[in-house]
């Protein structure tokens, strides 16, 4: 019985360590995917987006040095455009702040177009009744934007690379904000123009109406963080309450309205906990494809 409980509570710490100074710090996973996009401009065949998230800057032990090597993998991709979906901080610091954009400046040096939303934590929202820091969010899309970094919020931004037709990037509000208008930035769009989608929260993605966001991408969930062996390897949560969204990966086809697809990206740092446990800090990087008027089916039952 002693020998039995000395094994467990050496498995569980070593499980500690690795899932607080191993994987976190250590391993990044790259994941590379195909995504169509109706009405893609020809020109825009075969071009990369990737997608950066959930860096929380300012959390105890937090991840800054897989931030530059995320940033830095981005760059290695060579990759046309970044969007990043939100908490680029954890706590309301202006330093904190000030720290979490100069992590950005290889992506303005090298002279790739970046895009962004605000997440919870932007606005200081640890929780949804938290006391919501619009000045701490003003500043920090202030400094962003002088970074080169374009922050949408319900708004669409159309980037054209080396005279190419443009392409619209539509960016969702804060869903903890209260301020995700998905018809409000829809409505920035020229009709069935191509568009890619993306926001912090995944629970936005429920609220756009069929055929709008044939690409959606989103952050959040972490992943789930901390997760174990033999398990599905798409997890849920239940990120708000009585609604459930995936918590990695391309989300089932069942989720949203018909013509839409989500893919959720499980970021790069930590909430609560210090630790990743089976579920790595992850760089998405979506080679776009034009639609043939079909897409195929994604998430865990495709």
């Amino acid at each position: 019985m002693k020998r039995t409980l000395i094994v467990v509570l050496s498995f569980v710490a070593l499980l500690i360590v690795y899932g607080t100074f191993i994987e976190p710090r250590f391993i990044l996973d790259v994941q590379e995917h195909e995504a169509e996009v109706p009405q893609l401009p020809t020109e825009w065949e075969g071009r990369k987006v990737a997608m950066l998230a959930d860096f929380q800057v300012g959390m105890w032990m937090d991840n800054v040095g897989m931030i530059s090597r995320a940033v830095d993998e981005a760059i290695d991709q060579d990759v046309d455009v970044v969007v990043i979906a939100g908490d680029f901080v954890y706590k309301p610091d202006s330093s904190v702040v000030d720290e979490a954009v100069a992590l950005l400046r290889p992506l303005h040096e090298a002279g790739i177009p970046v895009l962004a939303v605000l997440g919870n934590h932007d606005y200081s929202l640890m929780k949804r009744e938290s006391q919501i820091r619009p000045d701490i969010a003003r500043y920090l899309s202030d400094e962003l934007e002088r970074e080169g970094i374009r922050v949408l919020e319900n708004q669409t931004e159309r980037v054209a690379l080396d005279g190419l037709p443009p392409l619209a990037f539509v960016g969702i509000g804060s869903e903890w904000a209260e301020h995700s208008l998905p018809s409000q930035a829809l409505a920035t769009l020229n009709g069935n123009e191509a568009r890619i989608v993306f926001m912090h929260n995944p629970v936005a993605y429920r609220d756009m109406p069929a055929d709008s966001a044939p690409l959606t991408l989103a952050a959040h969930t972490h992943g789930g963080q901390i997760r174990f062996p033999f398990m599905k390897t798409n997890s849920w949560l239940d990120i708000a309450r009585d609604r459930e969204v995936v918590a990695e990966g391309w989300a089932a086809s069942d989720i949203g309205a018909a013509g839409n697809r989500l893919y959720v990206t499980r970021g790069i740092g930590f909430s609560l906990v210090p630790m990743r446990l089976f579920c790595p800090p992850e760089v998405t990087v979506f080679t776009l494809r034009r639609s043939d008027g079909t897409l195929p089916a994604r998430g865990p039952n495709a």
